[in-house]
């Protein structure tokens, strides 16, 4: 419908009153904000220049909570501690140099640790805080806070740092923490900007450092505001991050000290305690240990060279790093593939008179007139080596190593702790592989007595002990939970071997322990309720010569200590309903049944009462000497707090 002229004209009034009146708005607001510009940029500009000065906003990390780390029981194994530190920000500093000489007329500090601070702060990232001091009292924090605007960029902090309650019980099992170094960062494939804070503390050895990453935890941040000195304002917001998970270990701390405790009589030995119903490391113990507490912070080179410089190797772990012969106590192993194979009855008898003899040369019996006739359990308990020569050459290497597989030798189990070794298992093919050679009948020979190529841990006896007792292919497991959860228990599965056969050899090692003549009756337990089964082993380190041994061969405790025999023991108990299985290697402490099976004995009755065994355990005529052997260890109260004696 067409409009009207004078519609058409009323409209047209209308749209330009309109436009007149937004136009107008549009001006006005504009001629605000140009005088409100005009006022801020001219009128007021010094005063917005100096709030910006005066005030900037910085963001910084939160290092994270680290993990805490519990024994079975829940005893505390690695804790954090306040640690009140002094720290500097080099781009809030300006002259680093002057800051520093006004912060020296307020507090002490040490020349080398402050010379390795001003490296740290050319080296990182002006933004990046840097410590100059730490482990200060809060006195010296204090003095420092109250001094603030004196000292810009520098400020007083509060943070974490590691301790280890139970010392050097857990050295080598937790392992420790130290302050992050070129080193870890080269050859850590991690990009977390944790890793950029200097001295934050990373794992260096044991579950630490396996286990890092789950430990460290997530970082946080906050913002902060300061002024042009450096002082902080203001906190404007802050995240916590997430904590690291909190690990339960399978250890008993009491179980742990005691075994340490035990085998530090032996200058230098190891010995590892499995529970063979589910696989649990109960204790793991190497001697000697040190404090991890002094790795802590970064060991003095004074006290790294007493350790490296030790005969005794006190930074090894020698229970899952440690690869010795196992003599003896592998004889099991020959025999359980012989009767698998049907190449031996438990009756046949096989006559010793003191050697074996191969082509020119003579394998010797460690019992120089040897042992007459034996059969398959007084093999064992005499611990006839003419014996397992016999059997070596029947059954072959290839079917002895493929038993010995089967209980934990020759492998390496995934446990987080630092070169746990796999020891060697060989056979015909390894020893084509590694030395291009052709197996002989004399390496099976010296196999079958656990000597020549064949290595193993003292882990991987326990293991081997382990699965002895029960029968099963169980796995030897470190980590009870993580962050609450359970960890799986594996290998809890049969062997697939006669039951018969392995009720055999357990009658065997039942009667090294408990019978009068057995090489292990010394060190057997006297409380019918506990009875062990053990095995005892020496292993020698040099050749003995044919000069010599017309002669007659040296002793041990005439040789120099580095050349004298390994000494080893294995053993379960309870013997009718196997609970722990225990092994104990000490370095050359010489004849394996007196000097590793009473340790063995010890450890093993500790574990069965669950604390110091009562005299009642031991032969009437042991009594005494345990007493007084049981009243010179350093133990731990029952709260894991100082060392005490207890009878």
């Amino acid at each position: 419908m067409r409009q009207s002229p004078r519609d058409t004209e009323t409209s047209s009034r209308r749209i330009s009153r309109r436009a007149l009146v937004l136009g107008g708005l549009q001006t006005g607001m504009l001629g605000v904000l140009g005088w409100r510009m005009h006022q801020m940029q001219v009128d007021q500009a010094d005063q917005y220049r100096l709030l910006a000065d005066e005030n900037r906003i910085n963001m910084r990390l939160i290092a994270p909570a680290r993990g805490l780390i519990y024994d079975r029981n829940g005893v505390a194994l690695a804790e954090n501690a306040q640690n009140y530190r002094i720290v500097i920000v080099r781009e809030d500093a300006g002259d680093v140099d002057a800051a520093i000489a006004r912060l020296k007329q307020l507090v002490d500090l040490d020349p080398d640790e402050l010379e390795r601070a001003l490296r740290e702060v050319e080296r990182r990232s002006p933004f990046v805080p840097v410590t100059l001091t730490d482990q200060r009292a809060w006195e010296d924090v204090a003095e420092v806070a109250v001094n603030a605007p004196a000292l810009p960029g520098i400020t007083p902090d509060v943070g974490l740092t590691r301790n280890y309650p139970m010392g050097a019980d857990f050295a080598h099992i937790v392992g420790y923490v130290g302050p992050v170094s070129d080193y870890d960062l080269d050859r850590m494939d991690d990009d977390d900007p944790l890793l950029q804070i200097p001295k934050f503390q990373i794992g260096k050895t044991g579950v630490e450092n396996k286990l890092e990453r789950d430990l460290r935890g997530k970082a946080g941040s906050k913002r902060i505001e300061v002024n042009a000195a450096g002082r902080v304002m203001r906190e404007l917001g802050r995240d916590e991050g997430i904590p690291g998970s909190d690990l339960q270990l399978t250890i008993d701390s009491g179980l742990q000290n005691f075994t340490q405790a035990r085998l530090s009589l032996g200058m230098s030995a190891a010995g590892v305690v499995m529970d063979v119903r589910n696989g649990d490391l109960l204790a793991i113990g190497s001697a000697p240990a040190f404090d991890p507490n002094k790795f802590v912070r970064g060991i003095s080179s004074v006290d790294y060279s007493l350790l490296t410089d030790n005969i005794y190797r006190p930074l090894a772990n020698k229970a899952v790093q440690g690869a010795y012969p196992p003599g003896s106590t592998f004889k099991m192993m020959v025999t359980l593939a012989a009767l698998e194979a049907g190449e031996v009855t438990p009756d046949e008898t096989i006559w010793c008179g003191g050697y074996t003899k191969v082509g020119n040369r003579r394998f010797h019996c460690w019992k120089r007139g040897g042992h007459g006739h034996v059969n398959l359990e007084e093999s064992l308990q005499h611990s006839c080596d003419v014996y397992y020569f016999d059997l070596a050459q029947r059954v072959g290497i290839d079917r002895i190593a493929a038993m010995a597989r089967r209980f934990g030798l020759g492998s390496h189990f995934d446990l987080p702790m630092s070169a746990v070794t796999a020891g060697i298992m060989p056979d015909k093919a390894w020893k084509t592989e590694r030395y291009g050679q052709d197996w002989r009948v004399g390496d099976s020979l010296n196999a079958a007595i656990g000597q020549g190529y064949v290595l193993a841990s003292p882990l991987q006896l326990a293991v081997m002990n382990a699965r002895l007792a029960s029968g099963t292919a169980i796995e030897p497991r470190l980590v009870k939970s993580e962050g609450g959860i359970e960890t799986e228990v594996r290998g809890a599965v049969s062997l697939g071997l006669n039951e018969n056969h392995l009720r055999m050899v357990r009658k065997g090692m039942y009667a090294v322990s408990n019978t009068r003549r057995g090489t292990g009756y010394g060190a057997r337990i006297a409380d019918d309720t506990m009875l062990m089964a053990g095995k005892s082993g020496t292993s020698q380190v040099r050749n003995i010569t044919a000069a010599e041994r017309a002669r007659g061969v040296t002793s041990n405790a005439d040789l120099p200590w580095e050349r004298r025999d390994h000494a080893l023991f294995v053993a379960f108990a309870p013997y009718e309903n196997p609970r722990y299985a225990v092994s104990v290697v000490v370095e050359h402490g010489g004849g394996g049944s007196s000097v590793a099976g009473p340790i063995a004995r010890d450890i093993l009755l500790y574990a069965l009462h669950g604390g110091l065994p009562p005299l009642e355990s031991y032969p009437s005529y042991q009594r005494d000497e345990i007493r007084v052997m049981q009243e010179s260890l350093p133990l731990r109260g029952a709260e894991g707090g100082e060392e005490s004696s207890r009878a």
